[in-house]
């Protein structure tokens, strides 16, 4: 049984960028679909779509994005909360990250945001993963 979905999520987005391939796909929950929507709008992801399966199950269908020369354009992709640890940050804690290079995801009461949205909202939260 799997205890952290969204551990196997971004370990599955990495891999896939490691070993260069087109798509991956991840286990659907609403939580892993707000990443990955973020994801895709920062730049990190080419596009996602979410698929029907049978039994009433759904999959996400990631579409890894490369640069000209053929790397990944994540650096980094890295689960910061963990189930046995959780890391909050208040909104001061959250204005910029890897000099605005990189994003933190934070899940806080309005949703999961990335870090600069969360900063703007005047909210922090539980700091789900960080990428660059």
């Amino acid at each position: 049984m799997m205890t952290d979905i969204i551990a196997d999520s971004l370990t599955r987005i990495r891999n896939a960028a490691m070993r260069r391939l087109e798509t991956t796909e991840l286990l659907h929950s609403k939580v892993i679909e707000a990443i990955v929507t973020i994801l895709v709008e920062k730049g990190y992801l080419e596009s996602f779509s979410v698929e029907e399966l049978e039994g009433n199950k759904k999959s996400i269908k990631v579409v890894i994005k490369y640069d000209d020369n053929e790397r990944s354009v994540i650096n980094e992709i890295k689960r910061i909360s963990k189930p046995g640890r959780r890391i909050y940050k208040s909104r001061d804690e959250l204005k910029s990250f890897k000099n605005g290079y990189g994003t933190l995801i934070v899940s806080t009461s309005q949703g999961v945001l990335p870090n600069d949205k969360a900063f703007q909202l005047g909210t922090g939260g539980e700091i789900l993963c960080s990428i660059w």
